[in-house]
């Protein structure tokens, strides 16, 4: 591997000031920047390409799963958010009201949605009446509005996008095998497009899903040595279906209530990617949701360029982009090659290729790594196969990084004490045994900031039990613990 030189000199180092490096790396690639509103972010269009990339491939996943997609209205009126106390409660703090239509006072406050249980539930009261109706498999793309208090783009604004899937089920086992199933969904697209490892599990009591029986999630360390919740899947029993009423009868004409499930990732994903791949030279998108994998850059030597090295460049343009490369031909004047170089390295692109004069020649092209900065020449014939060759590798390197970086920062200690001092001076995840006692998790969170970020389910246990990192007794449940996002 060659030695990394930092190229890009205009962004603060990620190793000296990672907040600040966030930051600047989102606003200077433009990928978003802060809206005139408090608290809202603009995706800008290299921004949502990533997004709509990852909504391609998400979309794909959960209708070969046999979901549709539907569309519910983003207003709920108050009434149907209260009668789910619990839910109401867990997001109450959060909830923007619309009190007024034009000039006229509304008779009923309209919440703007905080997610969609409630007006989704509504509706499926009026549609499921028998066992031949279910199971009922729906997901939509959405926006959603919570009134954070502290907020960062990406990761947790006033207003983002997301998909949430809403499944009705005729009994607990095909709810819960739907949850799981959704789990596993996303633990594989975070690993296989994101390039992201991921923790699956079980969420504790205190930190699930207002109004779910269990809610199971996936994890990644990022690379600062915080964890960030990338999705939720929630097994929501018929909590809801008591609530709004949605029953069928069953093949014996008995009447029962349905077993419901809801589950949703958001443009959070953008902002993992971000933090898990990117360098001190700014960011470095996984090939399978970059907005563009390719850049040429004709290297403008000589004042024949155009005649020379421009159609060249040009025609490898068309090559890659038949063969359904995502490719830009950056031949702006004005702008130095170096110049160039720099700034598609900041933008993250998987991949360079340099066509000058000699290049030209020799019917060759020099080829630029973004993830590893290794360079390589390739023969101009038969270009596309070889290009997707290399962006197969970095893609598959990218994972290994996060893996290795995720293993490193990975560690099982022996009691409470050396737990605080790790998660004070090293980070990262604290893989350990719990009591399964809220006063536990509640201190630990008070003295060390640190949480549960999944309990792991049995089959993914090292251990059948150990002793619980705060209080000593015996732990059943092995958990993973960081401090998160």
């Amino acid at each position: 591997m060659v030695k990394k030189e930092r190229l890009v000199k205009n962004i603060t180092a990620k190793s000296e000031d990672f907040s600040r490096w966030y930051t600047e790396v989102i606003r200077k690639a433009e990928l978003a920047d802060y809206a005139p509103i408090k608290g809202m972010m603009v995706i800008r269009p290299y921004g949502y390409a990533v997004w709509e990339n990852i909504q391609k491939l998400m979309d794909k996943r959960i209708k070969e799963t046999g979901h549709e997609n539907a569309y519910f209205p983003m207003f709920i009126p108050e009434s149907l958010l209260e009668k789910e106390a619990e839910h109401l409660e867990g997001f109450s703090p959060e909830v923007a009201w619309v009190t007024h239509g034009g000039n006229d006072e509304l008779e009923e406050r309209l919440a703007v949605r905080p997610t969609s249980e409630a007006i989704i539930g509504s509706m499926y009261s009026k549609w499921i009446k028998s066992y031949r109706d279910l199971p009922v498999l729906i997901n939509q793309w959405a926006n959603i509005v919570r009134w954070e208090k502290v907020t960062r783009p990406f990761l947790r604004t006033t207003e983002f996008l997301w998909q949430e899937g809403h499944t009705a089920h005729a009994t607990a086992e095909e709810g819960q095998a739907e949850t799981l199933k959704i789990l596993d969904l996303y633990r594989e697209f975070a690993e296989t497009e994101l390039a992201i490892p991921v923790i699956s599990g079980e969420k504790t009591e205190k930190e699930k899903f207002a109004g779910a029986e269990m809610t199971y999630c996936i994890e990644a360390l990022m690379t600062d040595g915080k964890a960030l919740q990338m999705g939720t899947s929630h097994d929501l029993g018929q909590h809801f279906s008591k609530v709004f009423n949605i029953r069928f009868e069953d093949q014996d004409q008995q009447l029962q209530y349905a077993w419901q499930t809801s589950w949703g990732v958001s443009t959070r994903l953008v902002g993992a990617v971000v933090m898990a791949h990117g360098d001190d030279s700014g960011l470095r998108f996984p090939p399978r949701i970059a907005p563009l994998q390719v850049v040429i850059v004709p290297i403008t030597i000589g004042e024949d360029w155009k005649e020379t090295v421009l159609p060249v460049a040009q025609n490898t343009a068309r090559i890659l982009s038949e063969a359904g490369v995502r490719v830009k031909l950056d031949d702006r004047e004005g702008f130095t090659p170096g110049w160039k170089f720099s700034e598609w390295e900041m933008r993250g692109v998987p991949l360079r290729l340099e066509i000058g004069p000699r290049d030209v020649k020799n019917h060759k092209t020099l080829a630029v790594r973004r993830d590893t900065r290794e360079k390589q020449p390739l023969s101009l014939d038969n270009l596309a196969p070889q290009v997707q060759s290399l962006l197969d590798k970095i893609q598959q390197n990218l994972f290994d990084q996060a893996l290795q970086f995720r293993e490193d920062n990975t560690h099982e200690v022996e009691d409470y004490e050396e737990f605080k001092s790790v998660i004070e001076e090293r980070r990262g995840f604290i893989k350990t045994f719990w009591c399964g006692g809220s006063e536990c998790e509640n201190r630990i969170k008070e003295e060390t900031m640190a949480t549960i970020r999944v309990v792991l389910m049995e089959a993914d246990r090292t251990e059948a039990s150990g002793s619980c990192i705060c209080c000593g007794e015996q732990g059943r449940k092995q958990v993973y613990f960081a401090r998160a996002y």
